[in-house]
């Protein structure tokens, strides 16, 4: 369905985003300065793939052989769908992160600072991994690398989650049930 964007030898760990806004900005110069040379050691294929309009000369800085900073593509969701691992180490951001709940419903295995991560309706360990410092983001990422068929179940856990908390039909099941409820109480909806 969504042909890979990768090279067959690629183990790709991504981040996606508005490459122009500061707390991503931020993550991904974090992850590419200080996780990648450890993670490159254990995992000589691996690449990043630092997905995202308007990318920033400091982003655009970061391509080398080991990072890829694609700037706008048509569709995101190739990349999401192929990748080994997803990253938010968003240190700076609050709220739902939509980039954490995307990959997660396109049944990925997500590693997300523990900021990021609180906004998400979702159960640490079960639908995806969370971390605050360099050595938990290492720790979580091989892990997920290393164990596939664990990822595998965290990302179907993880698209389980988004499916029952924040599609259409389960946000649409709440205002159903509240019209039921005032139609048993005998009074017509407004509108």
């Amino acid at each position: 369905m969504f042909p890979s964007p990768y090279r067959e030898e690629d183990l790709p760990v991504v981040f996606t985003g508005a490459m122009d806004y500061w707390p991503n900005i931020d993550a991904v110069t974090w992850f590419a300065t200080e996780m990648l040379p450890q993670l490159e050691q254990n995992w000589p294929s691996l690449r990043f793939y630092i997905v995202g309009r308007s990318p920033t000369p400091a982003v655009q800085a970061l391509a080398r052989r080991q990072i890829v900073v694609t700037g706008t593509v048509p569709d995101v969701r190739p990349y999401l769908r192929h990748a080994a691992v997803v990253v938010a180490p968003l240190r700076l951001a609050r709220g739902i992160q939509n980039k954490v709940l995307e990959a997660m419903a396109m049944g990925l295995p997500v590693v997300a600072s523990q900021e990021c991560s609180v906004a998400v309706d979702a159960i640490p360990e079960r639908d995806f991994l969370t971390a605050g410092s360099v050595p938990e983001y290492l720790s979580q990422i091989e892990r997920l690398l290393r164990e596939p068929e664990r990822a595998a179940a965290i990302g179907l856990a993880a698209r389980q989650q988004v499916l029952a908390r924040y599609s259409w039909k389960a946000h649409l099941s709440g205002i159903d049930a509240y019209l039921d409820a005032k139609l048993r109480q005998g009074l017509a909806p407004v509108g």
